[in-house]
């Protein structure tokens, strides 16, 4: 007898009590479960309902196909068969995916092959455009001079302005992105593998530090150095004054190279282009200005740029020595291509309205960081112009901040003195209370910190959760009380100090010193 359901001779006999039909147990049970009925007769059922029934073991007959020998022979080769038609399929899709991949992939090729033309002619266009608006005559500018210059920033035409009123800008372009991008790359695998040089000065060296020069390098009617820059390669020191000039002092002679005047008023800012013969100036006078040698020593103006409307405060170098940016108090910051003089970006956070006093990029140069006169601190990311993170707790506008070199910590100084920021976790993890920090500076190892404001005080560098244990103590010789700018010179050799007075301080060991020996302060 066979089960109602499947049709086989069933291996657990069960009969149903109500319809008298012969069933396999685990296919009732099953169906009884689920529907609670008869499969056959449709009537009631449960569990209760069927009786198994007792009979000997039952040999299920073997299929005749698989009997003998040339019935598996058929079954192989059927099986064969269907296996070869599914691979011959798969083949056919293979073939036809193939050639639509191929056909993409050179369609893509030529799309890039366009764009790439059409990014070089864009770029020459705009080059070949900047170029005219320099070479424009200069004597419609005189005859229209009140109307082509408005709070000392170049005049422009209605047809360059935008929707809002404001200059367009050529925008920082894929190919600069891709040279920021490979700047970052290589920088970042130095740094894994940099060691603190063997002939940067000792703590101890550093305790025994005291004046040994002073250089009177500015007017007596204004004094006040207000910026300082050091060129290491060539041991060169830039200072910018209150008196409207900027000094480069020779410090192994003792001896002014040149004075770079132009400006009309206080220069601000003042940064050495990595090893060349360039130097930037910032002024109060709203202008950024590019110097460079000429053949007889001096140094000349090749670029004065008019962009911020507003005193600039600040200029900051890229580690390529290609680009910089201004910092200014007009509410934007400026990136510059430094061949041309040229604005790419001008950015301003529409978020909030702040004025930026400071600036300085990260060591790996795709971070621009800036402080504010509302005693924010910002940091953006340069390929995008985006600000992705910000601090606050200062009290009273950001004088001066300061990456170390490997680029994990922030040091921005204020009126109420210095912050250290752990920019892994975006934090402050330590405070100086220095009232009146006007400069902060980490040495080129990334080993000692110098801070300038009432005096001048050096510590040594260490982790976060580590003490930064504070090695020397520099008094402001001035007798203004008010020391506004501090450098370490190569390996930290020496400490050059600015001050509200008119005379450049050189502290050091005793008997290291090279120069010769200048008038005492005045």
């Amino acid at each position: 007898m066979n089960c109602a359901i499947s049709g086989e001779v069933p291996e657990e006999p069960v009969v149903s009590k109500k319809s008298g039909l012969l069933y396999e147990k685990r296919l009732i049970e099953r169906h009884i479960s689920d529907y609670g009925k008869c499969p056959v007769t449709g009537e009631p059922h449960t569990l209760d309902d069927i009786v198994p029934i007792k009979t000997g073991k039952i040999v299920k007959p073997k299929p005749l196909h698989t009997a003998s020998i040339p019935g598996l022979l058929g079954t192989f080769q059927t099986e064969w068969d269907s296996l070869m038609l599914s691979n011959f399929a798969l083949e056919q899709q293979l073939h036809t995916a193939r050639q639509e991949l191929s056909h993409a992939l050179y369609q893509h090729d030529a799309a890039c092959r366009v764009i790439a033309r059409l990014k070089k002619e864009r770029d020459e266009s705009r080059q070949l455009l900047a170029e005219a608006e320099r070479q424009l005559p200069a004597a419609p500018e005189v005859a229209t001079s009140n109307a082509a210059l408005s709070n000392g920033k170049r005049g422009i035409d209605d047809g360059e302005q935008g929707p809002d009123a404001k200059k367009m800008r050529l925008g920082i372009s894929a190919e600069v992105i891709t040279e920021l991008t490979d700047c970052n790359a290589a920088l970042s695998q130095q740094r894994k593998k940099r060691q603190i040089p063997k002939t940067l000065a000792s703590i101890d060296a550093l305790e025994k530090f005291t004046q040994l020069s002073s250089h009177p390098l500015h007017k007596t009617n204004k004094p006040g150095i207000f910026s300082m820059d050091i060129l290491h390669s060539k041991d060169v020191i830039a200072t910018g004054g209150i008196d409207t000039t900027a000094v480069l002092f020779d410090r192994p002679s003792g001896q002014i190279l040149s004075t770079l005047t132009g400006h009309s008023k206080k220069v601000t800012s003042i940064k050495f282009v990595g090893d060349t013969d360039l130097v930037l100036t910032a002024s109060s006078d709203k202008t950024v200005r590019i110097w460079g040698s000429s053949e007889d020593g001096n140094y000349t103006c090749r670029h004065t740029l008019k962009d911020h409307s507003a005193e600039v405060r600040a200029v900051t170098v890229h580690a390529t020595n290609k680009y910089f940016v201004s910092a200014s108090l007009d509410s934007t910051w400026c990136f510059y291509d430094l061949s041309s003089g040229l604005c790419l970006a001008q950015v301003t956070d529409a978020s909030e309205n702040v004025d930026y006093t400071a600036a300085a990029f990260h060591p790996d140069g795709l971070i621009l960081g800036t402080g504010t006169a509302q005693s924010i601190v910002k940091i953006w990311d340069v390929k995008s112009q985006a600000n992705v993170a910000k601090f606050g707790g200062h009290t009273g506008e950001i004088t001066s901040i300061s990456f170390s070199e490997n680029g994990y910590f922030l040091a921005t100084a204020a009126q109420d003195g210095v912050r250290l920021w752990d920019l892994r976790k975006l934090k402050n993890f330590r405070t100086f209370d220095f009232p009146d920090a006007n400069s902060v500076e980490f040495d080129h190892s990334g080993s000692y910190l110098g801070i300038a404001a009432s005096d001048i005080r050096v510590f040594q560098t260490a982790s976060v959760k580590a003490e930064w244990n504070p090695i020397k103590t520099l008094p402001d010789l001035s007798g203004t009380g008010k020391a506004t700018c501090v450098k370490f010179g190569l390996d930290s050799k020496y400490i050059a100090v600015g001050s509200m007075d008119r005379n450049l301080r050189i502290f050091g060991l005793p008997g290291d010193d090279n120069t010769e020996d200048s008038a005492q302060d005045s």
